[in-house]
């Protein structure tokens, strides 16, 4: 980002976006542009993508991120790459203690069902496609998300368990656009898993773009 933008940036107020829990909201951030992703609440798990806004439809990936980072959850400094290899998001900042997830797979009808709830239930996967198809776009796979603030350590055995989330209320990271991009962001609906704290209800998480 050169002085000028920079400057210009400074400039003018950052473009706030509430996303309430259990809801999506995608927002467009040019490249060269900040967003801050807001644990407002506390312990509230956010599920979140990155599209190019580019012909072709590249996709922020969990698994090409996982192997150009060299780690399962992404730190401060980090380029995170979309299913092209290419960079997409830079992480400049993280008041959390580092506890991201990019293993598990954002809940869906099935996991519900699986849990043994009856009937419908709100999810990410859903929230994901109506978040893009309000700008135009209808995907026909849903990437793996980027699950921020999302407690899911690894044992020594290869084990996974799925914790409360560790992020205090006003937590918060900050990614640089690396591209035209649409960020999406879910506040995950799942309540039948404490993994948004043990109280397990969504709450709202905040979005500031500039």
């Amino acid at each position: 980002m050169t002085d000028t933008q920079q400057q210009a940036r400074t400039a003018r107020p950052a473009r706030h976006t509430s996303v309430p829990g259990g809801s999506a909201r995608a927002v467009p951030v040019a490249a060269g542009e900040t967003v801050r992703i807001v644990n407002t609440l506390g312990h509230q798990v956010a599920d979140t993508w990155a599209v190019a806004v580019a012909e072709g439809g590249a996709a922020l990936s969990m698994s090409h991120s996982r192997l150009a980072t060299g780690r399962i959850s992404p730190r401060v400094g980090d380029v995170l790459v979309d299913d092209q290899r290419q960079p997409m998001l830079r992480l400049v900042a993280d008041t959390t203690d580092g506890g991201h997830d990019t293993l598990i797979a954002a809940c869906d009808p099935q996991r519900y069902r699986a849990l043994g709830h009856q009937g419908h239930h709100a999810n990410c996967f859903e929230n994901f496609l109506s978040a893009v198809a309000e700008h135009g776009r209808a995907p026909a796979v849903v990437p793996d998300a980027l699950n921020l603030f999302m407690a899911v350590p690894v044992a020594p055995d290869g084990t996974l368990s799925l914790q409360p989330s560790r992020a205090p209320a006003g937590s918060e990271v900050v990614f640089e656009a690396l591209q035209d991009i649409l960020l999406v962001v879910s506040a995950c609906p799942q309540d039948l898993v404490p993994i948004n704290g043990a109280a397990a209800a969504p709450r709202q998480i905040d979005l500031y773009t500039d």
